[in-house]
């Protein structure tokens, strides 16, 4: 069976996406009426709760003998995957005749585990850590987080033999040899320091060429890979390592899409299509291509302000200035600044936002570092 058309998916998605959800600061009393009124497809449960005694639901689906599990917001200030995995539900939720074959066979096929929001605490905060300041994406050997021990225990209970970990990352990645941000980023994590190319990581490698084909029609060139280098603590790493084909999918920058709404699409999109994929495949041989999509650079940035008059030394010099959006909450609003990145000759640097202020002081653009 072929997966539904880009065309027909993309109507699907311009009435039906979750409008509930919208921006960068997405707390559980923000998923909990979503959570209640999904249909009896779905079961729900609370798996614990946060350092902080909020509860951490999972809502399972289907029947197959493939079990998947996915986690969003294990960073708090992570939203995207939240957002799409709604996005998700309700596309599950839809009985029209040709989502519902799409629906029927991956739900036959599979059954789907999702924790909806890991980190509420990181959430409330907007912050990556936990309530204790704990980075549960750099926990999963010490375990020291009760969220860290939940998601831990669900992988146990569920013996998953694919897993999506749902990221957001910085607008300062491009994808290397353009000037195009990465929008969405994948990475097949590696089982030891020597990188070795296990069974595990063909089969995770090839999940992600299927997605990585299919978003290139739409956002080409804006598709990056993040370097597999071995993080002894990480939780991808770990998981992939105990024998759980973990995928990572990085959530990114798209033109004047500092909410996030527009990438969640894309995030949907690539879940839909290995969902799908794995639902699917015969065998998980076509993992070369993975080697294909370029690495993520570090070259984009906000905004730039070229020429601008910068005293060192009491000697006043022009430089360009590189900035990117940093987030904080105050007074329970999420509020966006902008912050110094680099100073310096930036002509290798990209952006959507040049400006020349051949005529302004850095004092004079007023900006942050704090």
């Amino acid at each position: 069976m072929n997966f539904i058309s880009l065309e027909k998916l993309a109507c699907w998605y311009s009435s039906s996406f979750e409008k509930k959800l919208t921006g960068r600061r997405i707390l559980f009393e923000d998923i909990y009426p979503l959570i209640l009124s999904l249909s009896s497809k779905f079961k729900k449960e609370i798996l614990g709760y946060s350092e902080n005694n909020i509860p951490i639901y999972k809502i399972t689906i289907g029947t197959g003998d493939t079990k998947i599990l996915t986690w969003s917001q294990m960073h708090g200030n992570e939203s995207t995957g939240t957002k799409a995995l709604f996005d998700l539900f309700n596309f599950f939720e839809d009985d029209s005749v040709e989502i519902n074959k799409i629906t029927a066979l991956i739900l036959a096929n599979c059954t789907l585990e999702f924790i909806v929001l890991l980190n509420p605490d990181g959430a409330i905060k907007f912050t990556r850590e936990n309530a204790n300041e704990i980075d549960l994406n750099r926990d999963a050997v010490d375990q020291k987080a009760v969220e860290s021990k939940l998601l831990r225990k669900t992988l146990e209970n569920s013996n998953p033999k694919f897993c999506f970990n749902l990221h957001d990352q910085r607008s300062i990645f491009n994808v290397r040899g353009t000037q195009n941000p990465a929008t969405i980023s994948f990475l097949a994590p590696s089982e030891d320091i020597q990188r070795t190319l296990t069974t595990g990581r063909k089969q995770t490698m090839s999940v992600i060429v299927a997605m990585n084909n299919f978003l290139q029609q739409i956002i080409p060139n804006q598709i990056g890979r993040y370097t597999d280098e071995f993080y002894p603590t990480a939780t991808g790493d770990n998981f992939q390592k105990l024998g759980h084909n973990t995928i990572l999918i990085e959530a990114g920058h798209f033109k004047n899409d500092y909410e996030r709404d527009i990438t969640r699409k894309f995030n949907f999109y690539a879940l839909l299509k290995g969902l799908f994929y794995i639902a699917t495949a015969a065998n998980y041989t076509n993992y070369k291509p993975y080697f294909n999509i370029p690495n993520n650079d570090e070259k984009f940035f906000d905004i730039i302000y070229k020429n601008v008059k910068v005293k060192e030394s009491n000697i006043e010099q022009t430089k360009d200035i590189g900035i990117q959006y940093k987030f904080r909450v105050v007074n329970n609003q999420l509020l966006r600044y902008k912050h110094i990145e680099k100073i310096g000759n930036l002509t290798n640097y990209h952006t959507y936002n040049l400006i020349n202020d051949e005529n302004l002081s850095i004092e004079d653009l007023k900006l942050s570092n704090s």
